[in-house]
């Protein structure tokens, strides 16, 4: 699919897209178009119950003297709703409308349309992106009615007065995108496919962007003493990965920024095996690696000046004859002690080894793991936030701030000395699991907090945001890639070099 960003229509034959506010208040160029057209948008707002509220569209058979085929009326809601976010949003709930048409051409007239200090420019490329972002699909292992399910839309043009800028501003969005749309991939794949030496193979490819790529194996994992990852592993015949990945695009003397994610990428609970139903989930257990890969991908792809480290623990959690069993007791690279009495709590055994890793070899600015850590989480905050935990206010804020502006938001979880009584262990240093149902996320918050030493570090469980079980404007139902737009967001307001 094509982006254009034009001043004006390049084909005659396009379905139109006009903006609208809340109360039926058309855009100037919908304004034009209506007195042109003996009111023809007029008389279908007053035969329509749609306003122009936020997420509210209107689809319209053209008028007999225009070649389009089709009108659209995109709602914006009121001035105030006007944001980032929304546009986006906005973007997104286009490509429905399309995607199921013979539509090969699509433009979206803005011109100088301009709300809430967002210019021209920046409301074309938000709504291309999310219009993008929506668009993602993963039919890879469908083998019956291909043609059907494609799209004929070959081009989307916006109309505006800003065009060149519009299109560098949207340039940026779509290595973005890029780096969404593979953590999508890796979440989807089914677990015969993606395990950790193949999902080590494929960042590989990740060279290519000039990231600098490198797989620890399982020898290198035993010489560094990881093990508690190595535990986890050790029930499957699949061999565990930690793959480093290094966007180096600021002053070699610059400290780089950390993002480190828990590869479990399936989970039978091992010996404390899961119930079947709904285990088929467990695929997704990797997301945070995901989300990691994706976000340096979009950094290198956008050419972010940052240096920034990406750590992901790729393993595999399963019963067998050679599964560490609950009791078990396991030496993590701190040095720490920790007492497995549950082995599906696998992903901060994985998550303690690769934070200690990445703090006490990259010495980072901050560090930011991303993990579908607790089933507790998703009770708490269901599928709208993920989990903050932190030991650093400040850092906190910081990805708050850049939550509510990509619309991928976080709730503060507390963290507190008082919640160590909880995973301290009768035989070793700790246990990696509390006694019945209560602060399970944040007793898991806690136990990682070991690891990070006196690193600003925040936690972001992700389990109730990895996967979307209905469509969302910039997300069709499945893998989310929750994380990447939100850390994007993050790095580039306060960590890139201007």
């Amino acid at each position: 699919m094509d982006f254009k960003f034009s001043a004006k229509s390049l084909d005659s034959k396009a379905t139109k897209v006009f903006l609208c506010l809340q109360d039926k208040k058309l855009s100037k160029p919908a304004q034009d178009f209506d007195a042109s057209h003996q009111g023809f948008l007029k008389q279908a707002l007053d035969n329509n119950r749609f306003s122009g509220k936020k997420n509210e569209t209107l689809v319209l058979n053209a008028p007999y003297d225009i070649e389009s085929p089709r009108i659209i009326l995109l709602g914006l809601g009121s001035e105030k709703d006007i944001s980032i976010e929304n546009l986006e949003n906005a973007g997104g709930n286009i490509f429905p409308l399309i995607k199921g048409t013979p539509d090969q051409s699509l433009e979206i007239i803005v011109d100088d349309f301009t709300l809430n200090d967002l210019t021209s420019r920046e409301i074309c490329s938000r709504i291309a992106y999310g219009f993008l972002l929506r668009s993602w699909s993963f039919n890879k292992y469908k083998t019956k009615d291909v043609e059907e399910r494609k799209i004929a839309l070959k081009s989307i043009t916006f109309l505006t007065n800003e065009a060149d800028k519009a299109e560098k501003l949207f340039s940026s969005l779509e290595q973005v995108a890029a780096g969404v749309f593979l953590a999508r991939e890796f979440v989807s794949e089914p677990p015969n496919v993606l395990y950790p030496a193949s999902m080590a193979e494929r960042l590989q490819d990740l060279t290519k962007l000039g990231i600098k790529v490198e797989v620890l194996g399982i020898d290198e994992l035993k010489k560094l003493g990881m093990g508690a990852l190595l535990g986890v592993a050790q029930g499957s015949i699949r061999e565990p990965k930690v793959v480093v990945l290094q966007w180096l695009g600021a002053d070699p003397s610059e400290k780089p920024v950390a993002f480190i994610g828990k590869g479990v990428t399936f989970d039978t609970g091992g010996i404390s095996l899961k119930p079947s139903a709904n285990m088929w989930d467990m695929k997704y257990d990797m997301a945070g690696s995901a989300v990691v890969a994706g976000l340096i991908h979009a950094l290198a792809g956008r050419k972010a000046k940052v240096n920034a480290i990406g750590v992901v623990g790729l393993v595999e959690n399963m019963p067998s004859g050679s599964a560490q069993r609950p009791s078990d007791i396991v030496k993590s690279m701190s040095g720490q002690t920790i007492e497995v009495l549950d082995t599906d709590a696998e992903g901060r055994l994985v998550l303690a080894d690769v934070l200690w890793y990445t703090q006490d070899r990259f010495k980072p600015q901050f560090m930011v793991d991303l993990a579908t850590l607790t089933g507790a989480i998703v009770i708490a905050l269901g599928d709208y936030f993920a989990g903050l935990f932190s030991n650093n206010n400040e850092l906190v804020d910081k990805i708050k701030l850049a939550g509510e502006k990509t619309g991928e938001r976080v709730w503060h979880m507390p963290l507190d000395d008082r919640f160590e009584c909880e995973i301290e262990s009768d035989i070793a240093d700790l246990k990696n699991i509390v006694f019945g149902r209560k602060a399970g996320s944040a007793t898991a918050g806690q136990f990682l907090k070991r690891f990070v030493n006196d690193t600003p570090w925040a936690h972001l469980d992700i389990a109730g945001m990895a996967w979307a079980e209905k469509d969302f404007p910039t997300v069709a139902k499945g893998a989310t890639a929750y994380g990447v737009r939100l850390l994007n967001e993050l790095v580039q307001n306060y960590y890139e070099k201007s």
